[in-house]
């Protein structure tokens, strides 16, 4: 099986299923040196961990994880970084019944043609339960960072047809986490944790949108073809379950606007170039400007509802799906740790290829 290793000079390996043991992972690249504040990187883990509010799913897990090599004495030595999240509240059983059953809009069926068997235990590999070793890496990226005073913040901006419509910058974003929707808008907040509750009821599901934003990002991050910043960031958030769609600066609402409405003019500022707006989200020719980066995320509803569904097994027969599982009725909130630990992974990433393009 392929497609387990992310990065190019800081790569993350992940392995583990949503019902073993454990999960866990390998990180190369960190330089050495680097401090390691495990209380930071524990709670990093904590905002995408379940059962944490009544919004999402009942799973129970600690998600405490546990460094295996590495780190000496609080600091990276520069060898890869091995890391275990044991698997606290696995319940195979809960799934038994989905050993022969195609779940509607999972990755059951695909995942059995490709391979010829698959782990019926809540979806094995394929499950969101691997994201916490993203977490974990993206914890360690984001201390990396912040040596070079590079901030990432992540926010719902979207639940179902509840918008959040005022701009990054009339938002302050330090009352994100005041909310259990992860909303700084107290006002919207409230509405969309009323829609989510409001479904939640109905045995259904919500999809959103996730708003991203890296601050202080230098110019020059990026390659002009292939390895394009904001083409890399889409590569990173597409791979995140559930998500459907990705859009930086204007996105698709750039496709109704005129050049001359939406071009970026350039100027000095205090010994500095800037662009007058930031239409083209922090990155132009592939390359990071110095300007804000800023980009959506597109969540699809959960596809486990609480409401029986039809399927097909693996011969074709039709089957009842019932009822049953532990699963947040809106994945939004939950994924606004795991975008910012993509994205800071990806910069970060950048950050080390650019010192390999300049003596």
């Amino acid at each position: 099986m392929g497609g387990n290793t992310f990065g190019n000079i800081l790569q993350l390996t992940t392995f583990g299923e949503s019902h073993g043991p454990a999960i866990g992972g390998v990180i190369t690249g960190l330089p050495a040196g680097l401090n390691v504040d495990t209380d930071f990187v524990a709670r990093e883990l904590a905002r995408r961990k379940p059962g944490q509010s009544s919004i999402t799913t009942q799973r129970k897990e600690s998600d405490s994880v546990q460094f295996l090599s590495g780190i000496f004495e609080g600091k990276t030595t520069g060898t890869p970084v091995g890391f275990l999240i044991p698997n606290e509240d696995q319940r195979p059983k809960d799934y038994r019944h989905l050993e022969k059953a195609y779940r509607p809009s999972h990755a059951d069926y695909t995942y059995e043609t490709k391979y010829g068997i698959r782990d019926y235990r809540g979806g094995g590999r394929s499950s969101a339960r691997e994201t916490a070793c993203r977490v974990a890496a993206g914890a360690l990226a984001k201390l990396l960072l912040a040596q070079h005073n590079i901030r990432v913040d992540a926010f719902v901006s979207q639940v179902g047809t509840v918008k959040l419509e005022k701009e990054y910058t009339a938002l302050d974003l330090s009352l994100t986490e005041n909310s259990i929707v992860r909303c700084p808008d107290e006002i919207i907040a409230e509405q969309m944790i009323s829609r989510i509750e409001e479904v939640r009821k109905q045995g259904d599901s919500l999809g959103g949108i996730v708003t991203g934003v890296i601050r202080n990002v230098p110019a020059g991050l990026g390659e002009p073809v292939f390895h394009k910043l904001h083409a890399d960031l889409g590569h990173a958030m597409l791979g995140i379950n559930a998500v459907k769609g990705f859009e930086y600066g204007m996105g698709f609402a750039g496709t109704e606007r005129r050049g001359s409405e939406v071009n970026d003019i350039f100027e000095k500022e205090n010994d500095k170039i800037i662009t007058r707006t930031n239409f083209s989200g922090g990155v132009q020719g592939g390359i990071s400007n110095g300007m804000d980066i800023v980009f959506r995320v597109a969540f699809k509803p959960v596809s486990t509802i609480l409401q029986a569904q039809q399927s097909v097994d693996e011969q074709g027969n039709t089957v009842d799906l019932p009822a049953r599982g532990r699963h947040d009725p809106c994945v939004v909130p939950r994924a606004v740790p795991i975008v910012e630990a993509m994205a800071a992974l990806v910069i970060a990433d950048h950050l080390l290829l650019s010192r390999t393009n300049k003596l």
